[in-house]
């Protein structure tokens, strides 16, 4: 029995030393663990956290901010010429039409009364169309014969005496250490406030400096799009608190063009007010104010071509209220009748100074009486 306990117990001694023996020899073939490091501030009793490799950071380089680049309008000389071919689609009613009648094998009573129609729905007003009827009756008897170019030239002078030889140059010059101010009037949705960006311009391109009051501050939308179209050209913008005081901007703006040497100053206008004052009461106070600072050198009212016989009649009230000096036909390459033209100048006296012919940011032009009826009779 001594014996077999001794035999279990040698037995079990050589099990116990080759399983040591067999652990060490694991354990020396593992890689050794490498160092542990520690960010800085983190203590012994934290989760070890391994340090990223240090290496110096790449530096970018953003590419400088351009300046804004200001745009060049088209120079206003021969500005009708390249739009003329615009103006006359839509105008060939007039000329067309009555090339077409005076050139009837007989010229009756009945050929008259179509002309004289044909003037009426151009939109050229009652007493100048019955003046032209009758001058060309006289003329077309004492001519006998009437070719073509003879009735052309014809109706071409009778249209030019209806529209008017008169002064139509804008007063923008500067003048003394003061700039010329425009007053630029009219009803909401005549294009206004963008005939307003528009001229200015006109008048950057003619090489003037030019400051943009925004008194129309009853709609912020007018105050943002006149700063839209002074940050096109460079111009300055001068506007006020939605609701305030017109006739404080209207001043800001002229104050700020005298201390900025600017060569002129145009005062945007309301054309509907929110308040119980009277629009033209507003505009009357507008004037006044700013003419603490000198004379306004240009009032000019915006109409919209196709309102026809309409826009008279609001030319008639602005006229008593402001002292329109003239006239800027909106909307004419539409479906307006280019008889508005003889209408404004005859029934008001009141030159119409400049004519829009398009949407595009050049498309007011300076009006010149020979080369619209060109337009009109060449279309």
């Amino acid at each position: 029995m001594l014996e077999l306990i001794l035999a279990i117990a040698a037995l079990a001694a050589v099990l116990v030393v080759g399983l040591v023996a067999t652990r060490s020899r694991s354990r020396r073939r593992l890689p050794p663990a490498p160092p542990r490091e520690v960010l800085p501030g983190v203590g012994d009793d934290a989760s070890p956290v391994l340090e990223a490799p240090s290496r110096p950071i790449d530096t970018v380089e953003l590419p400088p901010v351009a300046e804004p680049v200001l745009e060049v309008p088209e120079p206003t000389a021969g500005r009708l010429v390249r739009l003329r071919s615009r103006l006359s689609r839509s105008q060939n009613v007039l000329g067309r039409g009555l090339l077409t009648l005076l050139a009837s094998d007989k010229l009756d009573d009945d050929v008259w009364d179509e002309v004289e129609t044909t003037l009426l729905s151009a939109d050229v007003g009652v007493a100048a169309s019955a003046e032209i009827v009758e001058s060309l009756r006289n003329r077309t008897k004492v001519l006998g014969t009437r070719s073509p170019d003879e009735l052309r030239a014809l109706l071409r002078s009778e249209l030019l005496d209806a529209i008017g030889d008169v002064d139509r140059s804008l007063r923008t010059v500067r003048h003394g250490d003061r700039p010329a101010v425009v007053l630029v009037v009219g009803v909401n949705g005549t294009g206004k406030t963008t005939t307003c960006g528009k001229l200015a311009r006109v008048l950057v391109a003619d090489g003037r400096s030019v400051v943009l009051g925004a008194a129309d501050t009853f709609r912020a939308a007018a105050a943002d799009q006149l700063t839209t179209w002074a940050g096109r050209v460079g111009a300055e913008v001068v506007r006020g608190p939605e609701g305030g005081d017109p006739a404080a901007v209207a001043y800001d703006a002229v104050k700020t063009g005298v201390e900025r040497g600017a060569d002129a100053v145009l005062i945007d206008t309301a054309g509907r007010l929110h308040t119980k004052t009277g629009l033209m009461d507003e505009l009357t106070k507008i004037k006044r104010v700013a003419e603490k600072l000198g004379s306004i050198d240009e009032v000019l009212l915006v109409l919209d071509a196709t309102t026809g016989q309409n826009g008279v009649v609001q030319a008639k009230q602005f006229a008593a209220a402001v002292d329109v000096t003239g006239v800027v036909l909106t909307k004419l390459d539409g479906t307006a009748k280019g008889g508005i033209v003889v209408a404004v100048q005859r029934e008001l006296g009141i030159p119409v100074k400049l004519i829009g012919l398009g949407e595009g940011p050049d498309d007011l032009a300076p009006f010149d009486p020979g080369q619209f009826v060109d337009a009109l009779l060449d279309g």
